[in-house]
């Protein structure tokens, strides 16, 4: 069909099915590790209220994409951000704009799709076992929503600042609880994933269980996670780029590594080409994701094909 396909917020998160964007993720996560892809490091042009990030990337087999985002601070309720924009899928051959789509619900979806993987594949006990979820905004939201489509089984507890914003968060898994702090959510917890947006840590290290797998996607505007959660943990990220470039492109945690500190690509684990926490139970392991321009296109694509396939959005001349 000729035009290009625009699809409006609801549209646009009603086809990232959960299976096909995982599935669709974790092939550029693989695609990354093995140097697959074109994609430069993030930009950011930089206002008084926040940022416009441009984010371009090509995956081959999956497809060709960029997304502009912005992230501005939310006036109303310091501590939260907005994420708004939009991602652009284009014919890898001759170039022609192929599809519109919702970054916000994309990029919410994608992230924890990526922040998942990490855990199926790094936690130290099968089934994920007891999981918390730290925060309450939109990334938070759709991380329990995705942990309820593809692990309905799991402990999970969720932690926030505000009763009736946890609440309303935790009612997105069924029979999850919520916990009266991030310190009673954490303690104990087999898996943690942190979403939030904090310009300083939320998560200590003395709160944390031995063989607990970490994922953090927050901190965008500043470090998650305290120095001694850092330090002792064995490190995962998307791109090589969270720990060699400053914020935004890389992550707040990783900058200045000590000397000889590894941080190991995801999909090398996903691939079978390394064997993630390889069998030590004890061993705290970190996924620090920064977000990445292939988890964008892979998202986009599926967007773009299950829409198309059931005739949804409307096609325009561009």
């Amino acid at each position: 069909m000729s035009g290009v396909l625009v699809l409006d917020r609801r549209q646009t998160a009603a086809a990232l099915q959960p299976a096909a964007v995982l599935d669709a993720v974790a092939q550029a996560l693989v695609a990354v590790a093995r140097d697959e892809v074109s994609v430069p490091p993030r930009i950011a042009a930089l206002t008084p209220s926040g940022l416009l990030g441009a984010m371009p990337g090509y995956v081959p087999g999956v497809g060709l994409a960029a997304k502009l985002v912005t992230v501005t601070a939310d006036p109303e309720h310091p501590g939260r951000s907005f994420h708004r924009g939009l991602v652009a899928l284009f014919d890898e051959h001759d170039g022609r704009t192929i599809a519109l789509v919702d970054a916000e619900s994309l990029t919410e979806v994608r992230t924890a799709a990526s922040a998942t993987h990490s855990a199926l594949a790094l936690a130290a006990r099968p089934g994920l076992g007891r999981v918390a979820v730290v925060g309450t905004g939109a990334q938070a939201r759709a991380q329990l929503a995705l942990l309820a489509a593809v692990r309905p089984e799991a402990e999970v507890a969720v932690a926030g600042r505000d009763p009736l914003r946890t609440r309303a968060a935790a009612a997105l898994y069924p029979g999850a609880r919520v916990a009266p702090g991030i310190e009673d959510a954490v303690r104990g917890a087999d898996v943690v994933f942190c979403c939030t947006g904090a310009t300083a840590p939320v998560i200590r290290r003395e709160w944390l269980s031995p063989g607990v797998h970490l994922s953090s996607v927050g901190g965008a505007q500043g470090p998650e996670l305290d120095p001694g959660t850092v330090r002792d943990a064995v490190l995962f990220a998307e791109w090589t780029g969270a720990a060699a470039f400053p914020p935004p492109a890389g992550a707040h945690e990783l900058q200045d590594l000590s000397p000889g500190r590894t941080v190991t690509l995801l999909g090398s684990v996903l691939a079978g080409d390394h064997p993630g926490r390889g069998g030590d139970t004890g061993a705290l392991t970190l996924f620090k994701s920064t977000g990445h321009a292939a988890l964008d296109v892979a998202a986009v694509r599926v967007a773009h094909d299950v829409a198309g396939a059931r005739g949804w959005g409307v096609r325009v001349d561009l």
